[in-house]
């Protein structure tokens, strides 16, 4: 392969990025770069599998997690072109059993629904990605639900619900597995001989890497999951086949407008701008815009990155947690791009002088919503539902998240933050002081319908715990509650991959006793848990 000396020199720029994870009993990563239908770079750092010494390679398979949203996407569009479904559908039209909510395929496409992520339906029962599951059990979550984190097509907010059901809807169509629909529409016609979903945990996936977690100081481990998978994010693929892919929306050949269609823009009711599209986020790359997506599971973490106007594709995919494939991408695209005159100047990064003064908890409570942010690794660091994400600079005086997946931006404002939560939602924040204790009447079972977890809340000695069970378990370590204000209340899922945590506003009746508690997480919010007698 014959490369120009432009992509020779990047080459070896992101040598030395990836070098540390070529030393031996490394993990790493795989790297694709390439521009106006070319493969100026392919290759693998550090092992596949640390048990058998194997190396990553450009062939190598990975579980690419939320990639797969715009595979799902793409397949059900190809059946609505066919005029099996209707985007102005709503689910439960083709879903029998779900309950009949104002929310429309379309907006599913575009985390716009409100519908709750059952991901985090299950974890407010207890369960997580560590305990076993079948997929009936996430259609059984996503069916005994009736909640809408808010009004369909009003706001932005990701869940992995949308794709599940989205799935369930091309094999009931179909009357095939879904899967075996994006083998013959999908991954057949263009030789994406690498990829399969993969729904079962048990399934045999040729040369697929093992993921991990940790790092070279502290150690490696095996990353566990029991969760199969579906539209959501079941697809194992190889870097190779990405930039197959990746090329069809320069010249397609599954139908001409898909790559439009997946791409096109739809605004919120409120008229605001929705930077999801149709399985794909669009972003942007010192002011040139990206179309894109990020992928997440246990010991894995993809980055699937297309610059439109300069013809470029980015693509890393990582089989250790502890890589940022989303950073390590766009920093090899600004890289790549350098000397295009389209290329604004890179924002200054953000001092830890800016930060120090701000630092520390910070609460709505009307929302509820709680975030830490601190000066961590040289970087400004927010952790709010017990996950961490680095703020930048952007324009106007704002930090705001580097992630697509969510919205999040602040800026000071004396005394206190002014918080951008998407869809023209800006709130105020107020640091938060010594902590409220929770209120002794507080003790009691709650019961959510929605989700079908209860919550049996007691006072142990000077604090509080939350016995919980739900429809997957019963039993297992119980969650510390501790108090914010007089009407809201804060619990943490013990263990696990991610230590998750919980806000739950107090409803009170006239005489001011609690009759319920309104739970809110990242992805599920202001949902009711009704006092048991």
């Amino acid at each position: 392969m014959s490369k120009s000396i432009a992509f020779l020199s990047l080459e070896r720029r992101i040598d030395a990025l990836f070098a540390r994870y070529t030393k031996p009993g490394s993990p790493g990563a795989v790297v694709a770069v390439a521009q106006a239908g070319e493969v100026e770079i392919c290759k693998g750092y550090g092992l596949a599998s640390i048990e058998h010494n194997v190396p990553i390679t450009p062939q190598t398979r990975f579980r690419i997690a939320s990639v797969s949203k715009q595979f799902t996407v793409t397949t059900a569009l190809l059946l609505a072109a066919e005029g099996k479904l209707k985007l102005s559908d709503p689910p439960h039209k083709y879903l029998r059993e779900l309950k009949p909510l104002p929310v429309t395929i379309d907006q599913m496409m575009r985390n716009s629904s409100g519908l709750p992520d059952f991901l985090e339906l299950l974890r407010l029962g207890g369960h997580g990605l560590d305990k076993p599951a079948r997929a009936a059990d996430f259609l059984a979550a996503a069916a005994r639900n009736g909640h809408l984190n808010f009004a369909p097509g009003s706001r932005f907010l990701y869940s992995n619900t949308n794709f599940l059901l989205l799935g369930h809807i091309i094999e009931r169509l179909t009357r095939k597995k879904l899967g075996e629909v994006m083998q013959e529409r999908l991954f057949k016609p263009l030789g994406m001989t690498s990829t399969m979903l993969a729904a079962e945990i048990d399934t045999v996936i040729p040369n697929l890497a093992t993921g991990y977690l940790g790092d070279d100081k502290a150690g490696f481990r095996r990353a566990g999951h029991a969760y199969p998978q579906g539209g959501e994010g079941g697809l194992t693929s190889t870097v190779e086949d990405l930039l197959i892919w990746s090329r069809h929306f320069d010249n397609p050949v599954l139908g001409k407008t898909l790559p439009a269609q997946l791409a096109a823009a739809a605004p919120l009711s409120g008229g605001h701008a929705n930077a999801y599209r149709r399985g794909v986020a669009i972003g942007e790359v010192r002011g040139l815009e990206t179309v894109g997506h990020g992928g997440l599971w246990p010991g894995f973490r993809t980055e699937f990155l297309r610059v439109p106007a300069a013809d470029l594709t980015v693509i890393v995919i990582a089989n250790l947690a502890t890589i940022d494939p989303w950073r390590l991408a766009h920093d090899i695209a600004a890289d790549a791009l350098q000397g295009d005159k389209r290329l604004k100047a890179k924002l200054e990064p953000i001092t830890e002088a800016e930060i120090k003064p701000i630092a520390g908890t910070w609460f709505n409570a009307d929302e509820p919503s709680l975030f830490d942010l601190a000066w961590k690794n040289g970087e400004a660091v927010v952790t709010q539902n017990g996950m961490p994400f680095v703020l930048g600079r952007r324009p106007g005086g704002w930090f705001g998240s580097e992630r697509g997946s969510f919205e999040f931006m602040l800026k000071p404002a004396k005394g206190t933050l002014r918080v951008d939560l998407g869809a023209g939602r800006v709130l105020g924040f107020k640091k938060l002081g010594k902590r409220k204790a929770v209120p002794a009447a507080l003790a009691g079972s709650y019961l959510s319908a929605d989700s079908g977890a209860r919550w049996d809340i007691t006072r142990k000695g000077e604090s509080w715990q939350a016995a919980i069970s739900g429809p997957l378990i019963t039993g297992g370590p119980a969650w510390p509650v501790r108090g914010i204000d007089a009407d809201t209340i804060e619990s943490e899922m013990p263990g696990g991959w991610i230590q998750a945590t919980q806000l739950a506003h107090l409803v009170r009746d006239r005489s001011g006793r609690i009759e319920a508690i309104e739970v809110s997480t990242g992805r599920i919010k202001k949902m009711r848990f009704e006092r048991q007698p």
